[in-house]
C-alpha cells in the first residue's frame, strides 16, 4: 500500500484528479487535450462567455423558514458558506470548480415546475411555491463526499423525498426513481457546447432504487446555510443523499419518474467501470485512478486550508443505511 504524503495548501483543489477525470471524458468523446486547448472560430461565442461578457451575477438566496430537528444537528465542523457556494462541480456551467459560481447567474429559477410521473397513481406537477406550502423545511447537517476524494460538511435545508413520492402514490410496479435536470442550453452553456460542458449527454440524469429514495436521510434540498440555494448549488431544488458520492446529488431537478427498470445515469453511461449506479461511499473500493481510503476535508481557515482524514463507510451513515444493502456485494455493486 502506498503511503500518502502530508498535504499542503497547494493540494486543496484536486487539479490532478480533476484533469484526469476530464481527460477520461474527452477520451470517451474522441477529443484530444490539444483540440480542446486551441480555440477555433466556431467557439468564439464560447470564449466570450468565459471573458465575462453579459453574465449576470448569481442572485443571493432569500432567507428560508425551517426547523432544526435535534437528531440532524451535530458537532461536525462546517465547511464555510463561501466554500460551499464557490467550489462546485456543475458541468452545465463549466468544468472548473469556480465556473459554476461565476457562470450560473444565467439560470432562471422562477417560475419553476417539478413533475412526478411514471409508475404512480397520481402524477403531479408542483411549482416551488406549492412545494414550500406543502412541505415543512428543516435543516440537516450532512457530510458530503465527492468521488474526487474531497469532502465538506454542509447545513442543507429541505424535506424528505419520501414525502413527495408518497404524495404521487407509487404503484406496485415502481422499483426505481429517475431524476432529470433542467435542459436549457440558452441558460446552461455546458449543454450548448461540449467545450464548456465536457461533452456529457444532457440533460443530466440520475437514479436511485425506490427504497433508497424513500429512506428518511434522502432529501430534496431547497436551501443551504439557511437561505434558498444559489444557482451554482443546484437551485431551486436538488437531491441530497449523504451516504453516496456527490455526483448522485443531481441539481436543478425538473422531473422525477418512478420506473420498473434501473434508469440510466449520466456518469455511469460515460464510464460504467468508474462510476457505478449505487455510488455508495466506500473506503475499501478505490476509483480505478485513485484511492478512496482518505479524503481532503475542506473546512474553515485560510482559503486553501484542508485536512486529510479517513473516509468512512457509507460516509459515516452505516448505522442508518447498511441494512439497505444486506447480502449485496459492495464491490460488485459499487
Amino acid at each position: 500500500m502506498k503511503t500518502t504524503k502530508s498535504l499542503t495548501e497547494n493540494d486543496v483543489t484536486p487539479e490532478s484528479i480533476f484533469n484526469m477525470q476530464r481527460r477520461q471524458v474527452l477520451k470517451t468523446l474522441g477529443l484530444s487535450a490539444a483540440a480542446m486547448s486551441v480555440p477555433s472560430m466556431a467557439n468564439a461565442d464560447i470564449l466570450s462567455w468565459f471573458k465575462g461578457n453579459d453574465r449576470p451575477a448569481a442572485p443571493a438566496g432569500r432567507p428560508l423558514d425551517f426547523s432544526k430537528p435535534e437528531q440532524y444537528q451535530n458537532n461536525l465542523t462546517l465547511t464555510p458558506e463561501d466554500k460551499v457556494s464557490g467550489y462546485n462541480n456543475f458541468y452545465e456551467f463549466g468544468l472548473d470548480k469556480a465556473d459554476p459560481a461565476a457562470n450560473a447567474g444565467t439560470l432562471k429559477t422562477d417560475p419553476w415546475k417539478l413533475t412526478i410521473d411514471g409508475e404512480v397513481a397520481k402524477p403531479i406537477t408542483l411549482d416551488m411555491d406549492e412545494i414550500f406550502k406543502r412541505f415543512a423545511m428543516e435543516q440537516r447537517i450532512y457530510r458530503m463526499r465527492c468521488v474526487e476524494a474531497w469532502s465538506m460538511v454542509v447545513p442543507w435545508v429541505g424535506f424528505e423525498l419520501n414525502k413527495l413520492i408518497s404524495l404521487a402514490e407509487p404503484t406496485s410496479n415502481a422499483r426505481f426513481v429517475a431524476f432529470q435536470t433542467l435542459y436549457a442550453p440558452d441558460q446552461m452553456p455546458g449543454q450548448k457546447d461540449r467545450f464548456i460542458g465536457g461533452g456529457l449527454n444532457y440533460p443530466y440524469v440520475e437514479g436511485l432504487r425506490l427504497d433508497e429514495a424513500m429512506h428518511p436521510l434522502t432529501l430534496l434540498s431547497t436551501g443551504v446555510y439557511g437561505k434558498a440555494l444559489p444557482p451554482q448549488n443546484g437551485a431551486p431544488i436538488r437531491l441530497t443523499v449523504p451516504w453516496k458520492y456527490g455526483f448522485k446529488g443531481i441539481k436543478s431537478i425538473v422531473k422525477i419518474t418512478l420506473t420498473r427498470e434501473q434508469p440510466p445515469t449520466t456518469w455511469n453511461q460515460i464510464a460504467n467501470n468508474e462510476y457505478g449506479f449505487y455510488a455508495n461511499v466506500n473506503p475499501h473500493v478505490n476509483h480505478p485512478r485513485w484511492s478512496q481510503a482518505t479524503e481532503r476535508f475542506i473546512g474553515p481557515g485560510g482559503s486553501l486550508k484542508v485536512e486529510r482524514q479517513p473516509t468512512l463507510l457509507f460516509n459515516g451513515y452505516a448505522d442508518q443505511v447498511a441494512s439497505l444493502y444486506r447480502g449485496f456485494d459492495l464491490r460488485e455493486n459499487y
